[in-house]
C-alpha cells in the first residue's frame, strides 16, 4: 500500500501575475546545507481512513506551530512521488507570518550508528516565495502543485480580465 501525505500550499496575490506560497525548509542534518531542492508544502503523512483535507491541516500546525488561516481550500490533486509516496496538496489564499513558526521535532540517531540520538525541527524555517524561485527551491517532486496553482488561477479562456 502507498504511503499517503498531504499537504497545504498556502498562496497570497499582490497583482495579476505577483503569486507568492509559503514554503518550509526541511529540518534535520540531511538538509542543513542545502537550499534549493530542500523546500517543502507544510505537510505529512495520514492513514487511508483519515481525511487529507483534516490531514493537511493537522499537518500545517505541526509543523509551523500555528492553526492554518480559515478559508475555502483549493484541491491541487495528487502527485506521486519517485519512492511511491502520493502527495495530496490543498491551496489555501492566506497571509502568515513566516517569521515567526514553532516547528514541530523529530527524534534521529545523529551521526548515524553512534547511539546518539539528537531532536531536530521538522521545518527549520519558513518563507514566501515567488513562484519562478518556489520551483528551484522545492523538492523536484512537488513543483507541479506549483504550477496547478498557477493554473487554477488562470482565467478561463474567452473571459475578461480587468
Amino acid at each position: 500500500m502507498a504511503v499517503l501525505s498531504a499537504g497545504l500550499l498556502l498562496f497570497r496575490q499582490g497583482g495579476t501575475d505577483d503569486v507568492e506560497v509559503l514554503l518550509g525548509h526541511m529540518g534535520g542534518p540531511y538538509w542543513a546545507r542545502k537550499d534549493d531542492g530542500a523546500w517543502s508544502v507544510p505537510k505529512g503523512e495520514h492513514s487511508p481512513d483519515e481525511d487529507p483535507r483534516a490531514a493537511a491541516a493537522r499537518e500545517f500546525t505541526e509543523e509551523l506551530g500555528s492553526e492554518p488561516p480559515p478559508g475555502p481550500l483549493l484541491e491541487l490533486g495528487t502527485v506521486r512521488q519517485r519512492g511511491g509516496k502520493q502527495i495530496t496538496v490543498f491551496a489555501l489564499q492566506a497571509d502568515f507570518d513566516a517569521e515567526h513558526i514553532t516547528p514541530g521535532v523529530f527524534e534521529l540517531e545523529w551521526p548515524p550508528r553512534s547511539g546518539s540520538v539528537r531532536v531536530f525541527p521538522e521545518i527549520d524555517r519558513a518563507a514566501w516565495f515567488d513562484t519562478d524561485t518556489a520551483r528551484r527551491k522545492l523538492v523536484p517532486g512537488q513543483v507541479e502543485f506549483v504550477d496547478r496553482l498557477l493554473g487554477s488561477l488562470a482565467p478561463a479562456p474567452g473571459t475578461a480580465t480587468s
